[in-house]
């Protein structure tokens, strides 16, 4: 079971959504870096449950232990162990599910592949696991921030309410200012009261993610197999519950002409660079300089609070009513795990670029 993410920047994560504790170990962290614990701390809270309404109710603390790897505020170059223990789990409510698979969960294929599961929360594939991706991601973005690299995600879509500006257009300082994340001030207050109507009705909903990641300098990214846009892609994709990923115009860009595609090469004060970024900062599989700007759709939470027919893990036809706490839109406390994913694929790419050609970074 593959549980490490990451060449040279690596998290391998620990834990289950009703065990003692979620945790990792983040190994090829640099030196000398001063591990800010408050913003480590802000990012868990981001992602934290029982934030307001629209978000499950479970009331968990997330209050991250640094085991290992700092030493009087910085980072030592050693591996930085951590830990976030459980403190408000009702497994009890999981007991009817215990010999039932549940609709578009992971149930069925679990115990097919392991011939055991935990059926408390989803065990091992519960969002929860997602904290220890925070805390890998929050000391990535610290050592980007002195890099000038930023990393930001928004929600842009819920249901049939999206945004339909480009990002520069938005003003994205607003996004914390909401509880879905959105900085459109006026779609924020639509998509808020279309999860309330959702989550009345037992039912959930989905959406999109955007991320855009600014000051990336020249040369991030392998031009085969390791290409910058294909790493990015997988780690989305290794998110719970995300079903597709697009960067640049993607699929909106295939009824277009080359000729309006093509970001055109120009000059200014000797520095190279493109007029427009139609290819969303990567070409050929490496970072252009220009933002990096990428998509991700979210399914709607696949627990829902009606009752489904279902089959237990005896094939026989049963009744699925199912009780616990659960979100009805992921999207809210996703974007800080799409931003956690996003830092730890850059700076592992810097880091790999900086062992090919140490003179350019």
């Amino acid at each position: 079971m593959r549980n490490t993410f990451g060449h040279l920047f690596t998290l391998t994560t620990f834990g289950e959504s009703h065990g003692e504790a979620i945790g990792g170990v983040v190994d090829g962290m640099p030196a000398g870096i001063s591990i800010d614990m408050a913003f480590i701390q802000q990012e868990l809270n981001r992602r934290r449950p029982g934030q307001n309404a629209i978000t499950t109710s479970r009331q968990e603390a997330d209050q991250v232990e640094l085991l290992s790897g700092v030493f009087e505020g910085k980072s030592t170059g050693a591996p930085i162990g951590f830990i976030v223990r459980n403190t408000n789990q009702h497994s009890q409510d999981y007991e009817n599910l215990r010999h039932v698979f549940r609709p578009s969960h992971a149930d069925f294929t679990y115990q097919q592949k392991y011939g055991i599961r935990d059926h408390r929360g989803g065990g091992r594939s519960s969002a929860r696991i997602t904290i220890s991706r925070c805390v890998g991601g929050a000391l990535a973005k610290l050592v980007l921030h002195q890099l000038g690299i930023h990393v930001q995600a928004y929600t842009s879509q819920v249901g049939n309410i999206c945004l339909d500006r480009d990002y520069r257009q938005y003003d994205l300082s607003l996004t914390e200012q909401n509880a879905v994340r959105c900085p459109d001030p006026e779609k924020a207050r639509q998509m808020e009261q279309l999860i309330a109507s959702v989550k009345a009705e037992g039912d959930t909903i989905g959406g999109v993610i955007t991320c855009i990641i600014k000051g990336c300098p020249v040369g991030l990214g392998e031009p085969e197999f390791g290409k910058l846009h294909a790493t990015l892609g997988a780690a989305m994709l290794s998110i719970n519950a995300v079903k597709g990923f697009e960067y640049g115009e993607g699929f909106s860009g295939v009824s277009e002409r080359g000729s309006q595609q093509n970001d055109v090469f120009s000059s200014h004060d000797g520095h190279i660079t493109t007029e427009s970024n139609h290819s969303g900062g990567i070409q050929g599989g490496i970072s252009n300089g220009q933002d990096i700007y990428f998509r991700v759709a979210f399914k709607p939470v696949a627990t829902i609070l009606q009752e489904q027919q279902t089959v237990d893990d005896e094939g026989r036809v049963t009744t699925l009513n199912v009780r616990g706490r659960h979100d009805p839109c992921v999207l809210p406390r996703a974007v800080p795990v799409v931003e956690a994913m996003a830092a730890m694929t850059i700076l592992d790419a810097v880091l790999m670029q900086k062992t090919t050609v140490t003179d350019r970074i």
